[in-house]
């Protein structure tokens, strides 16, 4: 497959008209959110070059929204920090900084426990027995590297599964604050969430957006929202505007086409040349059933071409870290081995989906 030439870009007057203030500025992670993403995931996998892959991380998504469906107890943030945060344009429970309870590598064992029944190769498998017998020290080490979009000492093998448990962590804060919230007095109490000052990123935990999605909902039809690749949080962001420098000029879009010339335009890339910046983005009146991660996942392809043009990813996947893995030199619970699904050192060959 080869990128596309630009697809259309719409006026100032049609954004304003298609793109309002009318939507809610953030949308707190959904129930089925992880259910969803797994759905998407098998379906995408149909064929896929990364088959194998797409369907370990549909595995690790099933059991997430299996584990979210327990109840775990969680100490949140109290109202003073969340009306300290809102004043100061930050997010609530900022990754980075917010102080990690030791229950997301609770989390994280749970997850592990579930997949050891999971249908995954045998390296998969070996992981995942690993990573249980891994100290915390490490793990928490990983994590903060994970949290902070990657950088030395992270395992790429290692780190899906440490991401998982993480996403199920944020996802429960952040539905927590928000439930919280909404049994309590609301006329005494800041709403946790709202646009904060960087729109870049979450406004619910600061993280970068995995890529952006254009609604159908009546209400919503073709405005843009970015998609926390940590909560799962959606924020309002108008369209054909870039993510990376907030600039408005130079924006333009990139998509794949097939071997007859058709373009798969359900996910496209927005380019800015301003900064050299882009980020997908997946259309719902294309196709319903886009969820970003994974779609953002299985369009590997899209992301090798539009980086042979000179330019920077602004995304970030925490289900697919490309790159040695450090960690492992020092004899982490990766050691040896490859990331699921992606045998020997070289990225998997993404084809043509």
């Amino acid at each position: 497959m080869t990128p596309s030439s630009p697809i259309r870009v719409m006026s100032p007057e049609e954004i304003a008209v298609n793109a309002g203030a009318r939507a809610a500025p953030v949308k707190v992670p959904e129930p089925g959110l992880f259910a969803e993403r797994a759905l998407r995931l098998r379906q995408l996998a149909d064929g896929h070059a990364m088959r194998d892959y797409l369907l370990f991380v549909a595995e690790l998504a099933q059991r997430q929204h299996e584990l979210l469906k327990q109840p775990r107890a969680l100490k949140l943030p109290d109202e003073v920090l969340i009306n300290g945060a809102m004043v100061g344009g930050l997010p609530p429970v900022e990754a980075q900084s917010h102080p990690r309870d030791a229950v997301w590598r609770e989390e994280l064992q749970a997850l592990l426990t579930a997949m050891r029944g999971a249908a995954i190769p045998e390296p998969a498998q070996a992981l995942v027995a690993r990573l249980a017998q891994a100290d915390e020290g490490w793990l928490e080490q990983q994590a903060a590297a994970l949290l902070a979009g990657g950088g030395p000492g992270l395992d790429p093998a290692a780190a899906p599964l440490v991401a998982a448990a993480l996403q199920v962590y944020w996802t429960r804060l952040v539905t927590g604050l928000q439930e919280r919230y909404e049994r309590s007095d609301q006329g005494e109490n800041v709403a946790p969430f709202g646009m904060i000052d960087d729109p870049t990123v979450c406004p619910c935990c600061g993280s970068r957006p995995v890529a952006s999605i254009t609604r159908v909902a009546a209400e919503l039809s073709g405005q843009r929202f970015l998609a926390c690749s940590l909560c799962g949080a959606q924020w309002h962001y108008v369209r054909i505007k870039c993510t990376h420098c907030q600039g408005t000029k130079g924006i333009s879009f990139q998509t794949l086409v097939d071997d007859e010339g058709k373009k798969a335009e359900a996910v496209a890339a927005e380019c800015c040349e301003t900064c050299g910046h882009y980020l997908k983005q997946v259309h719902m009146e294309k196709d319903l059933q886009v969820e970003p991660l994974a779609d953002d996942l299985a369009t590997l392809t899209l992301d090798l071409l539009v980086g042979e043009l000179g330019l920077v990813r602004q995304g970030f996947n925490p289900m697919l870290i490309l790159g040695e893995a450090e960690a492992s030199l020092d004899g982490g619970p990766g050691a040896g081995l490859d990331p699921p699904g992606r045998p020997g050192a070289p990225p998997p060959d993404p084809g043509g989906r």
